[in-house]
């Protein structure tokens, strides 16, 4: 496996997040990078922006919010964004940047981890699934919410 690692969303690395692209198709199933750099401005308490590196080169983009005084369950702890680089897809970059959220939840004390996403042909559901995501509900919009166990 190639050597992955996570930064923190910061000025030297936000034009790359920003100008990642996805596979054709993707694009409808999540909200643009920049549209994220602004929620985590707004959200500085909360929001938790992350790059992903492969090999010195910028190849994911994921953000996470977690706020314990959330009066939603599933806004504890949750993945709001990710995006992969379709060229990096199907090489553990998704699976890594999920397993870096998980034990931040897990340090910060919490039960499970949610992701919200939109169902259809190209989008995230199997990936989630395969992640041990079990979707508990439909959300007002429509979307799918997963939850992962982060305790024994």
């Amino acid at each position: 496996m190639e050597a992955l690692r996570l930064e923190e969303l910061n000025a030297t690395n936000v034009v790359a997040a920003n100008s990642l692209t996805l596979k054709p198709g993707q694009e409808q199933f999540v909200a643009p990078v920049s549209n994220s750099i602004a929620e985590a401005y707004v959200n500085q308490n909360t929001a938790w922006p992350r790059v992903v590196y492969s090999e010195g080169e910028l190849v994911g983009f994921i953000m996470a919010n977690f706020d314990e005084d959330s009066t939603r369950e599933e806004f504890k702890a949750i993945i709001l964004r990710m995006n992969v680089a379709a060229e990096a897809q199907g090489r553990g970059v998704g699976r890594f940047a999920v397993e870096q959220i998980a034990a931040e939840g897990r340090a910060r004390g919490s039960e499970f981890l949610y992701a919200m996403w939109e169902p259809g042909e190209d989008g995230p559901d199997a990936f989630f699934r395969h992640l041990g995501f079990e979707v508990i509900e439909d959300n007002e919009f429509g979307e799918a919410v997963g939850r992962l166990a982060l305790r024994d």
